[in-house]
């Protein structure tokens, strides 16, 4: 296991004003620290907590999320520190009645790499993502909680609770549910609170179990779900049913509650369950933030939408949000666009999220009442919409013009086994589009003018590539994948296809290559000169 990075503290003297400051270093804010940092934006990212959290809490990242983790250089370390997803086995008083294995027949596709998640603790993720920024020459400054926001003259002001303060040009608080950045630029945070929905939750050693299996007793009166942390020899995370006193009011989480629990569903001995850490209760919660920017003030991830944990898209909607506002805060912030960009964040994201609640909500009532039978378990709560893989933004503003049988502006853009021309090795698409640029895809040799005038004409923010065009950087797509994914079809008659993928690999627009124009309108469009800010 690659060595940890050490803690940095603040700076204990006022330091010149960053271009962006990250409030929050779970995976949200590591997320947008990496995407910023990998672009040269000067960033710092700070957190609260005098130490790095050993919390487990997430289950580890879906198919779209480990997309965008091996966009940022990472997804290698996370699937080597993990494990893939587990079968569950579900038990009724105690006796198996059922297994169920998720992801048995998923298997990867040529236009989707990842047919799965994956399950990791949270803290071994942040962990990685921590050592990723740090090859980038930032690390979280720890021991520096906000408690002050003000913006003047094209500056943010954040006073520390340790009376320091850090300007900046562009804030972004990624602190959570309960986030205080939120707070700090009165930003309501509505929804609703189920307090008969709770769980209480923890890390815990348990000997005697399978580590193979995720496993789940659900009984009438109670439930208990233990599931193996992958990189520990005997760890676990527990969930279950809050055990209630006499006047019906839940239980704290105690080692001697989780015992007790631990007995009377596994009907296993409750010496079995020791070392209880981490230890918190969760109340089912849906609310979104009724903004995403005010000013130069901007949310993500639980500070701007919170929702049921059925499916597991709490991190990685943050995760997905960071991707997302990464590219255009840093063309914002070095000059390269027009700060008015910042204001689709919102357009996109905050859809999203919305629809999230509703998936989430709809998931944990299925999943509510398949329990209520033997057999049923948390494999309900999986559906094809929480690979994360069909989120799109096709109503954007960002969404150019064009489509094909197979893709709209604005879907994510997809994958696909290709050849380098030149040299013959494998590249994906993927591959292209890794890294901190626009990608000009040009199917066919009609289009090769398009491309070399592309990249001439914009430089590092635009990067080039022909299929089967004849191109400088051409792929040669043998099997189709490429044209099949992306509803392409050669004719004689056509001059060809351009496709402008946008740096978080979502389709900025389609258009033939007769077409060119639209292209460059677009990328001015984006790119121009941008407002005094």
């Amino acid at each position: 296991m690659p060595a940890s990075v050490p803690p940095v503290p603040a700076s204990p003297v006022p330091a010149s004003p960053v271009s962006a400051l990250i409030v929050g270093s779970g995976p949200t804010g590591l997320t947008l620290a990496c995407d910023l940092a990998r672009r040269s934006v000067d960033v710092r990212i700070i957190d609260r907590s005098p130490g790095f959290p050993r919390s487990s809490r997430a289950k580890g990242p879906n198919p779209r999320s480990l997309e965008v983790l091996a966009d940022l250089g990472v997804a290698d370390r996370v699937l080597a520190a993990g494990s893939a997803p587990l079968p569950m086995r579900k038990y009724r008083d105690g006796v198996p009645v059922a297994d169920a294995d998720p992801a048995a027949s998923l298997r990867p596709t040529p236009d989707a790499p990842y047919a799965h998640g994956h399950l990791i603790a949270q803290w071994r993720l942040e962990e990685i993502l921590r050592e990723r920024l740090a090859e980038f020459g930032v690390r979280v400054e720890l021991g520096a909680e906000a408690v002050g926001l003000s913006e003047a003259d094209g500056l943010v002001t954040v006073a520390l609770a340790d009376g320091r303060s850090i300007g900046a040009r562009y804030v972004v608080g990624c602190d959570g549910a309960h986030s205080r950045v939120r707070k700090l630029i009165g930003v309501p945070f509505e929804g609703t609170t189920t307090p008969e929905q709770a769980m209480v939750c923890g890390d815990v050693e348990v000997e005697g179990l399978d580590r193979g299996i995720w496993h789940q007793w659900f009984d009438e009166d109670g439930a208990v779900m233990l599931c193996p942390i992958p990189g520990t020899r005997a760890g676990w995370w527990f969930q279950a049913g809050p055990e209630r006193d006499a006047a019906g009011a839940p239980v704290p989480p105690s080692l001697e509650s989780f015992r007790r629990l631990f007995a009377k569903h596994a009907r296993l001995p409750a010496g079995r369950l020791t070392g209880a850490t981490l230890l918190s209760s969760y109340r089912v919660n849906e609310r979104l933030a009724g903004r995403y920017r005010v000013g130069r003030v901007l949310l993500a991830g639980d500070a701007a939408h919170v929702h049921s944990i059925a499916g597991g898209l709490g991190m990685n909607t943050g995760i997905q949000d960071a991707f997302n506002l990464g590219w255009k805060l840093a063309l914002v912030a070095d000059g390269g666009a027009d700060p008015r960009l910042l204001d689709t964040y919102e357009e996109e994201r905050l859809p999203v999220a919305a629809r999230t609640l509703d998936l989430t909500a709809e998931r944990l009532r299925a999943t509510l009442e398949a329990i209520r039978r033997p057999g049923g378990g948390l494999d309900t709560a999986i559906t094809g919409e929480t690979a994360g893989l069909g989120v799109g933004y096709p109503w954007s503003s960002l969404a150019g013009a064009g489509s094909t049988p197979r893709l709209r502006s604005g879907d994510r853009a997809p994958d696909a086994p290709c050849r380098d021309t030149a040299t013959g090795r494998p590249v994906r698409l993927f591959d292209a589009f890794a890294g901190p640029h626009f990608t000009l895809l040009g199917f066919g040799p009609g289009t090769a003018d398009a491309l070399r005038a592309a990249e001439a004409a914009y430089g590092p923010v635009v990067r080039a590539y022909g299929v089967d065009a004849g191109a400088v950087r051409d792929l040669t797509d043998d099997a189709a994948h490429a044209r099949t994914a992306y509803g392409i079809s050669p004719s004689p008659a056509s001059p060809g296809t351009l496709v402008l993928i946008r740096p978080d690999n979502h389709v900025a627009l389609i258009a033939p290559a007769d077409a060119a124009h639209e292209v460059t309108a677009y990328l001015d469009g984006l790119t121009g000169t941008p407002t005094p800010h």
